[in-house]
């Protein structure tokens, strides 16, 4: 009983070192952690974005095939076929190639989606931007 009581006495915390020490290993994790998690939350609001003019084109293609707008539709002319979708857009169509014009493309903000940043986008670049 002697024994283990002296084993109980003599245990000690942790000394400043050693708590110094894991307190350097934290911050290093934070240091790296920290920027990689906001390129994430970048890179899966930039995805966004190229997506929701993913589907506003594709919104422009069912509204082009019922004869709702020709080469040109509007965010009027799409109401019935592009939900939820904010933002002023609108969709020409010229050559095979349609062009949608969208306003959040400017708040791209990630470096991996950089090139795509701008008013308007074709439908080439918004294949090429979702293989990415």
């Amino acid at each position: 009983m002697n024994k283990i009581k002296k084993m109980i006495k003599n245990e000690r915390g942790m000394t400043l070192i050693e708590l110094l020490a894991v307190i350097v290993i934290i911050a290093i994790i934070a240091l790296i952690a920290i920027p990689a998690i906001g390129n994430i939350i970048n890179n899966s609001h930039d995805k966004a974005i190229i997506s929701s003019a993913a589907n506003i084109m594709e919104g422009a293609k069912l509204a082009r095939t019922d004869g709702a707008c020709t080469a040109a539709c509007t965010k009027e002319n799409l109401a019935d076929y592009v939900e939820g979708e904010d933002g002023v857009y609108s969709v020409a169509y010229s050559d095979g190639v349609y062009t949608v014009t969208y306003d959040k493309l400017s708040t791209i903000k990630g470096k991996k989606l950089a090139e795509f940043k701008g008013d308007s986008i074709t439908s080439e670049k918004i294949r090429e931007a979702m293989k990415k």
